[in-house]
């Protein structure tokens, strides 16, 4: 799908590809939805450049998502997509710079863009060129992207305190941390998509950043450092929940370690305490002709004393050292 927005933010939707390739003369962006091949060529036509595929945008080589060619700039950026999902995932955008106007192709549809189109119309005039919408468009990617990363902030914040505020009064499952283990690696996930997206995203603006087009604009300028700064910013904070997701895991793998040594040191205890009464029991077991206690009338409560004593002492023996 092919949609053309003028520099007075109508969108017109190009349907018929039959009429000869062209766009309206005040055409400033357009936004190209999981294009077909018919579509790809018809652009082509009109702007006489060479539209990247989807397999040319999944190219992670620098060389080939930031270049020009034909007086025409070629960016490619990975957002993320899904993010409101369990399953985060990051697309590839192409960002083209053809004389004044924008092209954008994308095979998903990252929130980003419907925000962006949403908002088209409070521009102002002087803004509505190819590279001033181009900064507008990745500034709110950049916002976008900085939500995604607080709202996985506060989720992993919650987490933690699943993981370490455990109430002991109430009854948990017992494979609970396991659980909790998935959890942790579905926000490592969508860091690292996070953090893959800044990285692409801040090459991106170093080289847009260097286009006569942003350099004679004062204004568009100033944006691109400003969203520099902060993808700077977003990407030191991204490593630092990593980091922190990084001490969530080996805690929670610590306490499933201590619980697991807790459940192995109760029968370890418990075998310790018995083996006394068993060896005593295995003694009176015996077939021996001559053993005086088998005559005694007080033999057998003899033999069951002093099985619960032999239980008894290292039991409080025990509990003495501090190891119950």
């Amino acid at each position: 799908m092919i949609t053309a927005y003028c520099s007075n933010c109508k969108s017109v939707e190009i349907r018929d590809l039959s009429q000869p390739a062209s766009f309206p003369e005040h055409v400033v962006w357009i936004d190209m939805v999981e294009p077909s091949r018919e579509e790809e060529l018809y652009v082509e036509k009109v702007l006489g450049i060479e539209v990247p595929t989807r397999e040319d945008l999944k190219d992670i080589e620098p060389s080939a998502r930031l270049y020009i060619e034909n007086d025409a700039v070629f960016m490619t950026a990975s957002l993320v997509w899904k993010a409101e999902t369990d399953a985060p995932t990051l697309t590839d955008v192409a960002f083209i710079l053809a004389g004044n106007r924008l092209v954008t192709i994308r095979y998903a549809h990252p929130k980003s863009f419907a925000l962006f189109i949403a908002a088209l119309h409070r521009l102002p005039e002087n803004w509505r060129s190819g590279a001033a919408l181009l900064a507008k468009l990745l500034e709110t990617i950049v916002d976008r992207t900085a939500e995604i990363l607080e709202t996985s902030v506060s989720r992993i914040d919650i987490l933690s305190t699943h993981v370490f505020g455990r109430a002991k009064k109430v009854r948990k499952p017992s494979n609970y941390l396991e659980q909790k283990l998935r959890d942790i690696a579905g926000h490592h996930r969508m860091i690292s998509k996070l953090r893959d997206s800044l990285g692409s995203l801040s090459r991106l603006l170093t080289f847009f950043h260097t286009i006569p087009a942003i350099q004679q604009d004062h204004e568009a300028k100033e944006l691109c450092r400003t969203i520099s700064r902060d993808i700077q910013s977003l990407s030191e904070h991204a490593a630092f929940v990593a980091a922190n997701i990084t001490f969530l895991l080996d805690a929670s793998l610590g306490l499933i370690n201590i619980e697991q040594n807790s459940i192995i040191k109760i029968f370890s205890i418990a075998s310790v305490v018995f083996l006394p009464p068993t060896l005593v029991a295995s003694v009176y077991g015996m077939n021996f002709q001559v053993m005086p206690e088998l005559a005694w009338t007080a033999g057998y409560p003899f033999s069951l004393a002093l099985m619960v004593i032999s239980a008894v002492i290292p039991f409080f023996f025990f509990r003495w050292k501090g190891w119950l």
